[in-house]
């Protein structure tokens, strides 16, 4: 067996560890390999891959997309070429929605009686991208609340009174998105896309047809019977399976990270990794 993590988030997105500290978790953990899939944007990329190569650990590249679905519905994509001018593209335009929408959010805060400023967010996430965790660490500090979870549910989290939502691209587009930077694309966390096994197979089945090639089976947010299903369906619609914590560090500590796996447990060379 082996320990991987093909599910990272970094401060550039809403993580608490900047993605050299990542890197050097993963080493302590002794994971084999390891991929960062920041939310929306690749930024932290260049400096994972770097500290990766100097302490000599296998990575992919990644990231982790939000579609637009009735429910949340995440594609990763692995082995992108990050500076494809297609995917910065797109990526800038989802950086400018997350923008308005960050600002939208902290009006509808002023408007409750919060005194918190755009700008205060922008100094928690210290020049990275901003997110709705900033957001809530402002309000941790400012004493409105008591914790980050408490922020989410009371105000910012998807049916709080401060939630705004932001554009997304449909699934087919971002599956051809990662494709077309010469990318594999995974279905994150269905635990949180289907309710049962039957919906599962049926979005599996559209996604395949935009071109799909995987799914994260094995996660810290799924049972062993959720496991076992989505083992099931993926091998039904020949997909990959994949594993990854969706660690986020102190933003989400009940996420650990690495997860145990057979050495032979994906085409690592589809992957760019050799074991």
């Amino acid at each position: 067996m082996i320990l991987v993590d093909l599910h990272l988030h970094s401060t550039f997105s809403d993580g608490s560890l900047a993605p050299e500290l990542l890197v050097a978790r993963g080493r302590s953990k002794g994971l084999s390999v390891m991929s960062l899939t920041d939310h929306d944007t690749a930024a932290g990329l260049t400096g994972f891959m770097a500290a990766c190569t100097r302490w000599n650990m296998q990575c992919v590249t990644g990231i982790e997309l939000s579609a637009d679905f009735r429910r949340t519905m995440h594609i990763l994509g692995y082995r992108i070429n990050y500076r494809d001018p297609a995917l910065e593209s797109a990526l800038e335009s989802l950086r400018k929605g997350r923008e308005w929408r960050n600002g939208e959010m902290v009006r509808r805060l002023q408007k409750m009686g919060f005194d918190i400023s755009m700008e205060e967010v922008a100094a928690e996430a210290g020049g990275e991208v901003v997110a709705r965790p900033h957001l809530a660490k402002v309000m941790v500090r400012k004493g409105y609340v008591n914790d980050l979870p408490s922020a989410f549910s009371r105000y910012i989290g998807d049916s709080g009174p401060a939630y705004v939502e932001r554009d997304r691209l449909s699934p087919g587009e971002c599956i051809t998105l990662i494709r077309n930077a010469g990318g594999l694309a995974v279905l994150a966390h269905p635990v949180q896309t289907a309710d049962s096994t039957g919906e599962l197979r049926e979005i599996a089945a559209r996604l395949k047809e935009y071109g799909l090639w995987g799914m994260e089976c094995i996660s810290s947010r799924h049972t062993s019977e959720q496991i076992f299903q989505y083992l099931s369906v993926a091998a039904e619609f020949g997909l990959f399976p994949t594993a990854g914590s969706d660690f986020h560090g102190s933003a989400n500590p009940a996420a650990a990270m690495g997860i145990p796996v057979s050495e032979d447990f994906l085409p690592w060379a589809r992957l760019g990794v050799t074991l």
